[in-house]
């Protein structure tokens, strides 16, 4: 008998290549949803029981086909198209390269046709496994617009076909911005019990190198891969024992993988003279930095402030302006970061009152630094992150 967490993992690496097989053969990107979630149902509540197939993906595949082609006889005003799809056979799943299919639909989740925004929730919602609730966090918007988002996405490239994704070279940007978000999410995770989506990192992490084997001389690509290896290197050493959250300057940097820093490293070494750096292979270089230091002491926070200032020059948006803000307070005292932190506009959820009491805490500002503590508890869902912050305002508070 097979665990049912273990279960559960391996349905989460399956779905969205499951997923991509139903839709490069028949279209309907709804139907061949809802379809691929009764298969996961039904290997759900099979699967621990029974055992897991030989093959897994060609058994979702098959019992999500049935499903599929049931639906569409279901239609009659479908009918001509119905009996056309009932004729198509899939090919043997173990023929099916997984990699091109899992990319295939991630270019085609960021169709031009479809705005930036769009291209975004339609990939976490298709290849990277997220709830609609957990993209509308993400996002901070309310769950009914993201549903209706999604949902006109999903109309909007209803029969499109799978085509080359080295043909849509103009989809890259909203490719790899929607990477990004999925390896955040995955690192961070907006709400629940745990602090890290292991999965969705593991699963952005190996997406982008698909891409980058696709386009290895694309600096940003790579940017975005060192960007990846570079701060999931510091996984183990986020956490407690307990799962409680552990700040960058107090993790125990024996625990960061040393394999992943050094290719990260090597990465974005070899991006960064492909020509003027973009806004991915500069975060990766301030990764890399923090992760070269020996200890926390030892950081160049001078170079990363350098980085920032070129960074948000290229992407002036308020989280970039943030981390700027701590750099700033790390070079030039506590009071410079406060007043970046203080002229900021837009929206930060609890970000900005968590770096608000950092850098008051800082400047021995006790009382203010655990009210915003406070703060910023009260805005997260994460419930590590409220422990943290709790204990925060605690300590300052004893």
């Amino acid at each position: 008998m097979r665990r049912t967490t273990d279960v559960e993992d391996l349905l989460r690496l399956h779905a969205p290549q499951v997923l991509s097989a139903l839709i490069r053969r028949y279209g309907h990107f709804d139907a061949a949803e809802d379809a691929v979630q009764e298969a996961l149902l039904a290997a759900a509540g099979q699967w621990p029981e029974a055992g897991v197939p030989d093959n897994p993906r060609g058994w979702l595949i098959k019992v999500a086909s049935r499903r599929l082609v049931d639906a569409l006889r279901a239609e009659d005003a479908r009918r001509a198209r119905e009996e056309k799809a009932a004729a198509l056979a899939l090919p043997p799943a173990e023929r099916v390269p997984q990699d091109d299919d899992t990319l295939s639909l991630l270019f085609l989740c960021c169709h031009p046709d479809l705005p930036p925004p769009a291209q975004i929730a339609l990939t976490l919602r298709a290849v990277g496994g997220l709830t609609t609730a957990e993209i509308a966090r993400a996002h901070l918007v309310p769950e009914a617009t993201m549903a209706q988002r999604i949902s006109r996405a999903k109309q909007r490239v209803k029969g499109v076909r799978f085509g080359r994704p080295d043909h849509g070279l103009e989809r890259l940007p909203a490719v790899l911005h929607t990477l990004y978000l999925i390896f955040n999410e995955g690192y961070t995770a907006t709400s629940g019990p745990a602090l890290q989506r292991r999965d969705l990192a593991a699963e952005a992490i190996r997406l982008t190198r698909t891409v980058h084997r696709l386009l290895p001389d694309t600096g940003e690509v790579t940017g975005l891969l060192a960007l990846m290896l570079l701060t999931d290197a510091r996984r183990e050493a986020r956490t407690g024992p307990h799962g409680d959250l552990v700040p960058l300057d107090e993790q125990d940097r024996d625990r960061w993988d040393k394999a992943a820093i050094e290719e990260g490293v090597a990465l974005i070494t070899r991006a960064l003279s492909s020509g003027p750096a973009g806004p991915y292979r500069l975060r990766a270089a301030i990764a890399a930095v923090h992760d070269e230091a020996p200890c926390a002491e030892a950081t160049d926070w001078r170079e990363i402030l350098g980085l920032y200032d070129v960074l948000v020059r290229l992407v002036p948006g308020p989280v970039e302006r943030l981390n700027r803000a701590v750099a700033l307070a790390m070079v030039h005292g506590p009071e410079a970061g406060l007043a970046e932190v203080d002229a900021l506009e837009g929206e930060l959820g609890h970000r900005r009152d968590a770096v608000r009491a950092h850098l008051l805490e800082r400047a021995g500002s006790y009382d203010e630094a655990r009210a915003a503590y406070e703060s910023a508890a009260a805005q997260t869902l994460s419930l590590p992150e409220q422990r943290y912050l709790h204990g925060r305002a605690a300590r300052l508070r004893a």
